[in-house]
């Protein structure tokens, strides 16, 4: 997931590109090596930069991937054509290569391992990405803290992490409910979120769940409306999102 930059008084580090592997035909992800780099917290961005051979510079914000852990850092970038940043990162990159990064960035769309409330997780496209990285810190953790995500998507080629997210069903306290906005499997019509997937998918108001909402404007602010339509107080919903460019 993409954002504007957000400027700060953080250090850059030079990062550089351990592993890659494709997710998706435009979403991959990069495992880095970045010394000094601080940690992390679920949730949380970082600042990327590439530099050209002539000196221009390119920034753009993209969301940590995988769980709080020590020497861990992987970021998942969605390929926009037109951009500057990330069709290099998810296309041009490979194993070696170098950028410059500084973070984390951000404070209130955070999750902890240490909450004992269910977890609520809806995603729109690559909000998922920040998502990810609390479900991830769930499982290292061995939370019992029941998780549900809805994740909508446009076609099922398009979920990240589409197998992991399958197989954690299985293995650990999390149910998942993908929806498909322009094309499904066989039998199954396309839709988007409504009433009646969060009346079905949603940890009900009375169990006093944490929400995390992120994806496009639109998806995030009828994910909402809907959530508080449904008797969540929107207190505790915490959102991020994003629009077509910041890429």
């Amino acid at each position: 997931m993409a954002r504007a930059a957000v400027s700060g008084r953080l250090s850059w580090h030079v990062a550089t590109i351990k592993a890659t592997s494709d997710e998706t035909e435009s979403a991959r992800t990069l495992v880095l090596d970045a010394p000094g780099w601080p940690g992390h917290q679920a949730g949380q961005h970082i600042d990327a930069r590439l530099t050209a051979d002539d000196g221009y510079t390119a920034q753009r914000s993209y969301s940590i991937a995988s769980a709080p852990e020590e020497g861990r850092l992987e970021l998942t970038v969605q390929r926009l054509d037109d951009g500057e940043v990330s069709p290099y990162l998810a296309g041009i990159a490979q194993p070696g290569d170098q950028f410059d990064l500084r973070g984390p960035i951000g404070g209130w769309f955070t999750w902890s391992p240490d909450s004992e409330r269910p977890l609520l997780l809806l995603a729109g496209g690559s909000g998922i990405v920040p998502l990810m990285s609390m479900i991830r810190a769930h499982g290292a953790a061995k939370s019992q803290v029941p998780v549900g995500l809805i994740y909508s998507a446009r076609t099922p080629a398009d979920v990240i992490y589409a197998h992991e997210l399958s197989e954690r069903t299985v293995s650990s306290p999390f149910n998942l409910t993908l929806l498909y906005t322009r094309s499904a499997h066989r039998g199954v019509p396309p839709g988007r979120i409504n009433a009646a997937v969060i009346a079905a998918s949603a940890f009900p108001p009375n169990t006093d769940p944490t929400i995390y909402v992120c994806g496009p404007s639109g998806f995030v602010e009828t994910a909402t409306t809907l959530l508080v339509d449904a008797g969540h107080p929107a207190p505790s919903i915490k959102t991020e999102r994003f629009g077509p460019t910041g890429i």
